[in-house]
């Protein structure tokens, strides 16, 4: 079909088949960004747009920092690839060092990997790894949980319980996934400010379904803190401790998704420390590049690595994985300079500095037309709309275009709206985000 030319260049549309996205109504109205530089993108219409998204989650140190970008433009001079099998650069060791000094207690050994759903199927191969190495080779089965995302690699979306990323490919995923309930209770807690008071009940579903299918078939359970692309629903108060209960108890492994949660976003390094779980592994990936090249982490107990070590004779391979980019230099390169900012700039901590001013503002949109809840976490917001009579997710995508072209970029995941801005915004960009929302949503369909 004939689709609009973006405004640079004259480049066409067509050929791009976009990710995630209705490609045939996008091309007809597309939405182009040019530039990006601190809190806001420009559109190729020289419009700015305030960036309440981080870009998808990821540009916690907000855009075009120079510090990355002049270590990644080093790098890329100096050694532009090198490969990790069987052969090394020291970079993905110095990174690896450096995540291990901000990781939870022992999850002092690490996995490169290109992405967030690399690093969820490499985190599940890591925990079957495991089972075998200890001889434990009945331990196959997954345990996920309902509107959970974990990347959209075979081993991620059978886990995850995003209904659409499923139900296409779903004679081909995992034979062997059961999943816990998610955690979204609006009738009992919407408009919470912080993790909610109700639903720490929801985590014993996971005692029932280890009795059913025995806790000497499950290699491990796999959760995201707060699920993200899910909605934004965030974990009852006690809920995640009691997870960690019941799988340290039946010698289960957790392993947390931290590839939105990873980097700041809600106030620490990592939720497991916000919220004082640790769980076994956790995957990371997004800001730990800042989102300026792709890159994953998987950071796993030194009591895994060494499990897999130690039963295998020293001049084989222990691990039969990886990817041809894994700790690539130029990425590792973009890392450590990220790494810098956040400590630099004390990042981690200014997110939970600005965490109650955010929380103010974003629940003075509560008593608007056909809010139904507002949540929020650190620098994590959703807020959720009763659909309109003109179908599911008409609402939200309605509010998303109308804050783009008021000049602010929010994203919208049916008829939630998702805020995540950069960790280095002020309180003038708050009060810009929340009144364009407010507009928006006053307008609405």
């Amino acid at each position: 079909m004939a689709v609009n030319k973006p405004q640079n260049e004259g480049a066409r549309l067509d050929n791009f088949w976009m990710p995630f996205t209705a490609n045939r109504q996008y091309k007809t109205t597309p939405r182009l960004l040019a530039k990006a530089e601190g809190m806001y993108y420009t559109d190729v219409e020289g419009n700015s747009v305030l960036d309440s998204t981080a870009g998808l989650w990821c540009c916690n140190a907000g855009h075009s920092r120079d510090q990355i970008t002049d270590a990644v433009s080093k790098q890329i001079k100096e050694l532009d690839y090198a490969p990790t099998f069987q052969m090394g650069h020291p970079l993905p060791f110095e990174l690896a060092e450096r995540l291990a000094e901000l990781a939870p207690a022992d999850l002092n050994r690490v996995f490169f990997t290109n992405s967030g759903s690399e690093s969820a199927d490499t985190a599940l191969k890591i925990a079957l790894a495991y089972q075998r190495a200890r001889g434990h080779a009945n331990r196959t089965m997954f345990i996920g949980r309902e509107q959970g995302y974990h990347g959209t690699g075979f081993g991620g979306i059978s886990v995850g319980g995003m209904v659409n990323n499923r139900k296409a490919f779903n004679s081909q995923l995992l034979p062997s996934v059961a999943h816990l309930p998610h955690t979204l209770d609006i009738e009992r807690n919407a408009f919470s400010k912080g993790l909610p008071e109700h639903g720490i009940e929801r985590a014993e579903v996971l005692e029932q379904l280890i009795a059913l299918h025995g806790a000497e078939n499950i290699a491990a359970v796999m959760v995201e803190p707060m699920s993200g692309s899910g909605g934004v629903i965030l974990p009852p108060k006690g809920y995640l401790k009691r997870l960690r209960e019941i799988t340290a108890k039946h010698d289960i492994l957790l392993i947390f998704d931290e590839v939105i949660t990873g980097f700041g976003r809600v106030g620490d390094a990592f939720a497991s420390q916000r919220w004082d779980v640790t769980p076994d592994i956790i995957t990371t990936a997004k800001a730990l590049t800042n989102g300026a090249i792709p890159m994953g982490a998987v950071m796993v107990s030194e009591s895994i690595y060494d499990a897999c070590m130690n039963t295998a004779p020293e001049d084989t391979i222990e691990l039969f994985h990886g990817y041809t980019y894994s700790g690539h230099p130029v990425a590792a390169a973009a890392a450590l300079a990220t790494l810098d900012i956040y400590r630099d700039e004390n990042l981690f901590e200014r997110a939970r500095q600005l965490e109650t001013e955010w929380e103010e503002a974003l629940h003075s949109l509560d008593n608007l037309p056909n809010v139904i809840d507002v949540r929020n976490t650190g620098l994590i917001a959703g807020i959720q709309f009763a659909p309109s009579s003109e179908g599911i997710g008409k609402r939200g995508y309605d509010i998303f275009t109308r804050c783009f072209y008021d000049g602010v970029l929010v994203r919208a995941s049916g008829d939630i709206i998702a805020m995540s801005p950069p960790l280095i915004m002020e309180s003038k960009h708050i009060d810009q985000m929340v009144s364009t929302l407010e507009r928006a949503i006053k307008q609405a369909i």
